[in-house]
């Protein structure tokens, strides 16, 4: 690839950045039961998983 003339600068950002201070301390919201019972749902066929594939081994 040949580059026909000088390099560009990057353009500005359109959008001042998050703050740090904002985005720390993230935390999961279970409000409804639905999402609390697909939460645990994924974690326990996480968990399954692992064991089944190790029983396969």
């Amino acid at each position: 690839m040949v580059r026909e003339g000088p390099a560009q600068p990057a353009p500005p950002p359109k959008e001042r950045p998050y703050p740090a201070e904002k985005a720390r301390g993230g935390e999961i919201v279970l409000r409804t039961p639905a999402r609390k019972i697909v939460f645990l749902a994924g974690l326990i066929g996480a968990v399954l998983l692992v064991l089944l594939l190790a029983l396969m081994r």
